[in-house]
């Protein structure tokens, strides 16, 4: 049995989602009451592979929201305390979705194993980066030469890329696409040169200097809201793979020539059927779209791999992106792709 560990985009949001599930009282809340409210397991699913195999899941929403992100201890318990419901009601595999992955790795909860009498069993969770990484490499690689860009010859600038799907993106386009160069942008400068260390290249450059110069940028760091982009700055053709959390690239980097894609989703090959995950996430295609890492939960019980799969910083290898990629083609996930205007993807396929 898989699990997901999720919450509403927005407080508002938050709320219409408690109205439409009959917790009236949730959504008349105000945030300090949603602050000490525990976690709900609010749906239950099946998924049928390609394969034929079925599988079982459960949806559970941490109640937590974006505006509680500055209240650090409020963060953490909101965590820790979805992770002890789903642990018991014996979830096999449960994937951290959203704050919930990064609120884990960046509050250090590995040191806050125990949850009042529950000892947390850390191989039944997974943070779902190892096939977010692979998902968003597959997505240069399918979409940069729809837009006339060889990968051969381009420069790829990954900003976030010392962080855990950064430096994995940064591993496989430098190895097993074999683009002409990395460019490399993050803000801590010893991290930066060990993984250039690594690599055995690329360049450490601005992030002004990077988006001057890349023919494809992967964005996987927080973009925050008063943050905004030099569009002019750009080359023409880009193509920006928004990877961050939340997706707001679009809004920040926009203008002819600029291709902004959702990072980090895939699509199923066919309708899921819950109802939660259409209001609680915003996605073009709800019932079959999905954040990749909570596909790696269901990867995972397809599988019948119940491990901690993607767990700490910087511990993603190409053979497991490998793994991972295998299975989601094989049980009928793709990647996101752009949406090219008619004249566009005339001109490129010419």
């Amino acid at each position: 049995m898989f699990g997901l560990i999720g919450h509403s985009t927005s407080f508002e949001s938050a709320r219409s989602l408690a109205l439409s599930l009959g917790f009236e009282e949730y959504a008349a809340g105000d945030l300090e009451m949603w602050c000490s409210a525990p976690p709900q397991l609010v749906e239950r699913i099946s998924v049928t592979s390609p394969t034929g195999k079925q599988i079982e899941g459960a949806y559970i929403d941490s109640v937590f929201v974006p505006e509680m992100l500055s209240r650090f201890k409020t963060a953490k318990r909101k965590v820790l305390n979805a992770m002890e419901l789903a642990q018991k009601n014996g979830i096999d595999i449960t994937a951290l979705g959203g704050f919930t992955s990064i609120i884990f790795e960046d509050f250090k909860l590995l040191r806050e194993q125990q949850v009042r009498a529950t000892t947390l069993e850390w191989q039944r969770f997974t943070t779902g980066n190892t096939h977010t990484a692979w998902v968003i490499c597959r997505q240069v690689e399918e979409n940069a030469p729809r837009l006339g860009i060889d990968l051969k010859r381009a420069r790829v600038a990954v900003v976030g890329a010392t962080g855990d799907i950064g430096s994995a993106v940064c591993r496989w386009l430098s190895q097993r696409t074999g683009v002409a160069e990395l460019l490399l942008v993050a803000r801590r400068p010893q991290p930066l040169a060990d993984l250039q260390a690594d690599l055995g290249g690329g360049r450490i450059l601005s992030l002004e200097e990077a988006l001057a110069q890349a023919d494809v940028v992967v964005w996987v760091a927080s973009l925050a809201q008063a943050s905004s982009i030099d569009a002019s700055q750009l080359r023409r053709p880009c193509l920006m793979i928004d990877g961050g959390y939340p997706k707001n690239l679009d809004s920040r980097a926009a203008g002819e020539g600029i291709h902004v894609l959702k990072g980090g989703i895939v699509e199923f090959g066919s309708d899921i059927g819950w109802q939660v995950m259409i209001e609680a996430t915003e996605m073009a295609n709800p019932q079959r779209q999905m954040f990749a890492c909570f596909a790696e939960a269901m990867l995972l019980d397809f599988e019948g791999l119940h491990t901690n799969f993607s767990w700490g910083r910087n511990h993603i290898t190409l053979e497991k992106m490998d793994l991972i990629g295998a299975a989601s083609q094989r049980h009928g996930f793709r990647a996101l792709s752009l949406e090219l205007p008619a004249q566009v993807a005339s001109l490129t396929s010419a």
